[in-house]
Order: structure tokens, then C-alpha cells, then sequence
């Protein structure tokens, strides 16, 4: 078979060869549980299969979070252009299964023991049907929802699962409701933190870059610094997190070294990037360049952080049904065995490669239109507002944290439009009764220059606009003025999306907390 025509079979069979290989690898996961986990010696039948079947169901919600959320992560790089898919593909895999293995355990503890009051359950294999409803109920959720399109957050699912199987097991009283309010409030902070923050990032860029009248020299000393800032939070993280289990480093240690590591590579790409700033034309397109690299790294950062963060969203549940059959009691205290660890950063791995390529599309391409450095701003404040929730175990959605970083550099323009708008309407009130082309050019000039020197020719124009309105009228109507506004809003901010967001998020916990009671009922009627 040549390689055309093998391109062409792959092609044509595309979504069998996929399914295909899922298939092979929950296969390849039950074999893998039997062999480790499930081979506890003193385990019944029914204990052992129950272990095996939930940790396929495991890795199937796993595969599901990689196929979906891991879009939000690498979405802008490869909207950008910064990346390929198949770069994109590769890096992300990689790093989600570094941040599953190494930082995931403080959010998988959160999962798995403080949802529900486990102490209220008196019988510990009615506890593991809880946690195997709930891994149930929220991975077939969040793969109808992947199948209709809709944006549901996988932690919403799990989280909501775990609710319902309890609340089906003990009742109302069994719901940690202070920890659930705790949740919910994350749910609410975290796409205004990462909208916030990824608006402060692209002002930051403006105004330090684009907004300067040589851009690609401001640039050659920015880019550095945006660097060694990603840098900083990295190693920070990684000492902090990704070694504790190894070697207890505290705070000032952590920042300390983070801040060598940060100046020393500060030092060692400050030239390189001064050289590839001078190759580069003076213009918007010539910086975007300069971003690629930070943007392809504060992408995989993201990704370290979403596989510390989420992947508790497949294995939390799991860990939970392992150490109520293992140790015959409720120990939601223990710490999660290694071999589960590894099958949920290999879930999200290989759902990200067999179905990421079309919602990285989505993200990246079809929301709203990315640069580099719009990418950028998003990728590095969703990293920071992961990071910072999986230091602390709150088990946030990575998706608001996204779409939030993403509409608010979208309000960002959408504020800086209008007032550029605005600007221009009062360059030409200062202008009127001028020849066209002189106009224009006075334009041309005002665009290009340091903000400073717009200050200065905005109180210039705004000085000759109230010497004219005195003379001969307004020149813009205020109906006029709300025209211009209300369309740059409808241009860059697109609110339907933001309403079906909004609606996913409203319907997904009660949707997933009546599938999972219903599930555990089946369950418990098939296994008591």
C-alpha cells in the first residue's frame, strides 16, 4: 500500500480506526488494572471486577477530559498559528501526563474525600458503588455532551455525579454543602480571575509594545521578561509541588530559586531575541512573531497545570472505590497508589490524541480571532489561575478559567475599540471642513504614535472640536456615538456564546446528580 492510498483508508475510516483503538485501550486497561491493582490478594470475585470495570470507566472519563478540555489549553497556540496540531498534540500529551503523575495528588484528595461525608457511610462497598456511579454517571455525561457539542465543564460533571450518588446512598445530610459553597464560589472566581488577568497581560503587551513607535526594539527587551516571568512560575510550581513528595521545600525557598532560574534564563535570551527582533518588520505582524516561543511554552505549562488539576476529575473517584475494596474500610486519607495515577495521565493522553485535533480547531479558530499575542495573554493567565488553584486542591473548571481569559481579552478589545472610535471621531470633528486626504493622514499619524504624543493630539483636536461645536454645532450626534460603539461590541464580543456557556454550566450538575443517583440504584440492585 502506497502512502497516498493509505492516507486515503485512514481518511475514510477515520471514526472506526478511532474508535477502534479507544476500544483496545480500556481493553488494555482492564488487563493493566487486573494485573496491579485488582491482583490484591484476599479479594473476592465481585470486588475484583468491580475493580477492573471502574478503572476502564476511569480511563474512559479520562480520555473524555482529554479529548475535550485539553482544547482549551492548546486551542489559542494553534489558532495563533504559533503550533501545529500535531506539535500541539505531541506537547500536550506530554505535559498532561507530567502534571497528572507528579502534581495531581492534593486535587484528587479533594475529589475523593470531601464532596460527601464519607463517615456517614457505615458500609464501605455501599461507599465504592457511590464513587462508581459517580465515575459512571460523569463520564457518559460528559461524552454525550462532547458528541452534541456543548461546552460542559468536566469538573462540573464529576463534581455533580458525586453529589447525586450520595445524596441517592445517605440523603441530603450527606453532602459536605460547606465544601460544595466553596466549590461554587471557584466556579464564579475563576473565569473572572482568568478574564481579568489575561486582559491585564494584553494591555501589559500594549502598552509596553504595540502602543510604542518602534515596536519590534520594545518587544526585544518584553518578550525576555514575559519569558522569565512564565519561567518563575514553572520552577516555583515544580518545587513546590512537583518535588514535595520528594524533598519539602517551603515558599521563600521555592521563590527564591525560581528567581535565579528566571534571571539566568532572563540572560540567556535577551540577545537572541534582540537579534530576531531585528530581522523582523516594524509592525504588529513583526512582533506577533517575537511571541511564538513564550506562546508554545505558556501552552505547555497550561498543560502541566490542567493534568494536575483535572485529572482528578477521572481518577478521584477511582482512588476512592480502590481503597474501600483494598483495605475493607473508608480511607479517604490514604494516598493515591502510583499505577492509577498513570492510567489517568495515559486516559487523558490518548483521548486527546485520537479526538483533541477537532475541538483544538474549535477553540483556536472558531470563537473569536487570535494572534500570537492575544494567545499568549490567554494562555499564561489561565496557567497562573490553574496553578494557583491546584496549590490550594480546589478543583476548578479549566474551561471557565479559559473561556473567561478568552472573552476578557475579547471585552479588552472590545473597550479599546470604542475608545479608539471615539478618539477618531473627535481627530475628525478637529478636522472638519479639511480636504479628505489630509484627514487620513493626520489619522495615519495619530495611530502610529507613542501614547504620549496621543495624549498631546487628542487635546489638541479635542481644543479645535469645542472652537468649531461653538461656531457651527456638534458634528456627531450622540445617537451617532452610540452607533459607532454598539458596533465594534457585535465585531469582537460574541454574546451568544457566552448565553450557551453560561446554559451548559447551569444544566450540567443537575443533570449529572440525577444520572449518577439513578445509576447507583441500578448498581446497588445488581451488586447487593
Amino acid at each position: 500500500m502506497t502512502k497516498k492510498s493509505r492516507s486515503r483508508f485512514i481518511a475514510r475510516n477515520q471514526e472506526v480506526l478511532q474508535l477502534a483503538a479507544a476500544v483496545l485501550f480500556l481493553i488494555l486497561v482492564g488487563v493493566y488494572a487486573s494485573l496491579t491493582g485488582a491482583s490484591t490478594t484476599g479479594l473476592n470475585t465481585t470486588a475484583v471486577w468491580l475493580l477492573i470495570v471502574a478503572a476502564a470507566v476511569g480511563a474512559y472519563m479520562a480520555m473524555n477530559i482529554g479529548a475535550n478540555d485539553v482544547a482549551n489549553n492548546m486551542g489559542p497556540a494553534v489558532g495563533s498559528g504559533a503550533m501545529t496540531m500535531g506539535w500541539a498534540i505531541l506537547v500536550a500529551a506530554t505535559f498532561e501526563a507530567l502534571g497528572a503523575i507528579v502534581a495531581g495528588g492534593d486535587v484528587v484528595g479533594t475529589i475523593k474525600g470531601n464532596i460527601i461525608d464519607s463517615a456517614r457511610i457505615a458500609d464501605p462497598t455501599q461507599f465504592a458503588w457511590v464513587m462508581f456511579a459517580a465515575l459512571l454517571a460523569g463520564a457518559l455525561w460528559l461524552n454525550l455532551a462532547t458528541a452534541l457539542g456543548a461546552p460542559v465543564s468536566t469538573t462540573h460533571s464529576i463534581i455533580g455525579a458525586v453529589m447525586g450518588a450520595g445524596i441517592a446512598a445517605g440523603g441530603w445530610g450527606l453532602v459536605n454543602w460547606e465544601t460544595i459553597g466553596a466549590i461554587v464560589i471557584s466556579w464564579v472566581i475563576s473565569p473572572l480571575a482568568g478574564g481579568a488577568m489575561a486582559a491585564a497581560f494584553l494591555y501589559l503587551i500594549k502598552r509596553s509594545v504595540t502602543y510604542r513607535s518602534d515596536k519590534t526594539e520594545a518587544a526585544s527587551r518584553v518578550v525576555p521578561i514575559l519569558i522569565a516571568m512564565m519561567v518563575w512560575a514553572y520552577t516555583a510550581y515544580m518545587l513546590l509541588k512537583g518535588l514535595g513528595q520528594l524533598v519539602k521545600v517551603g515558599l521563600p525557598v521555592a521563590a527564591l530559586v525560581a528567581t535565579v532560574v528566571s534571571v539566568v534564563v532572563w540572560v540567556l535570551i535577551r540577545k537572541p531575541i534582540a537579534r530576531m527582533a531585528m530581522r523582523q518588520e516594524n509592525s504588529k505582524d513583526g512582533v506577533n512573531r517575537l511571541f511564538t516561543w513564550p506562546l508554545v511554552c505558556s501552552a505547555a505549562l497550561l498543560s502541566f497545570a490542567h493534568g494536575a488539576n483535572d485529572v482528578a476529575n477521572a481518577i478521584g473517584p477511582l482512588a476512592a472505590i480502590y481503597e474501600a475494596v483494598k483495605e475493607g474500610a473508608i480511607a479517604t486519607k490514604a494516598g493515591t497508589p502510583l499505577w492509577i495515577m498513570v492510567l489517568g495521565a495515559l486516559g487523558l493522553s490518548v483521548g486527546l490524541a485520537l479526538y483533541g485535533a477537532r475541538l483544538i480547531r474549535t477553540v483556536g479558530k472558531e470563537i473569536t480571532e487570535l494572534d500570537n499575542m492575544r494567545a499568549y495573554a490567554i494562555a499564561m493567565s489561565a496557567t497562573l489561575t490553574v496553578i494557583v488553584a491546584s496549590h490550594f486542591g480546589m478543583p476548578v473548571s479549566t474551561t471557565h478559567i479559559s473561556i473567561g481569559a478568552v472573552f476578557g481579552v475579547g471585552f479588552l478589545r472590545e473597550l479599546l475599540k470604542v475608545n479608539y472610535a471615539k478618539m477618531e471621531s473627535v481627530v475628525r470633528a478637529g478636522h472638519q471642513g479639511m480636504d479628505r486626504e489630509e484627514v487620513e493622514a493626520y489619522l495615519q499619524r495619530f495611530e502610529v504614535a507613542e501614547v504620549s504624543e496621543k495624549k498631546r493630539m487628542l487635546a489638541d483636536m479635542k481644543r479645535r472640536a469645542k472652537q468649531r461645536e461653538a461656531a457651527e454645532g456638534a458634528v456627531f450626534a450622540k445617537k451617532e456615538q452610540k452607533a459607532f460603539k454598539k458596533a465594534y461590541k457585535k465585531e469582537i464580543v460574541k454574546r451568544s456564546v457566552v448565553m450557551r456557556i453560561v446554559a451548559a454550566w447551569i444544566v450540567t450538575v443537575p443533570a449529572t446528580a440525577l444520572l449518577a443517583a439513578i445509576l447507583f440504584q441500578i448498581v446497588a440492585a445488581v451488586l447487593r
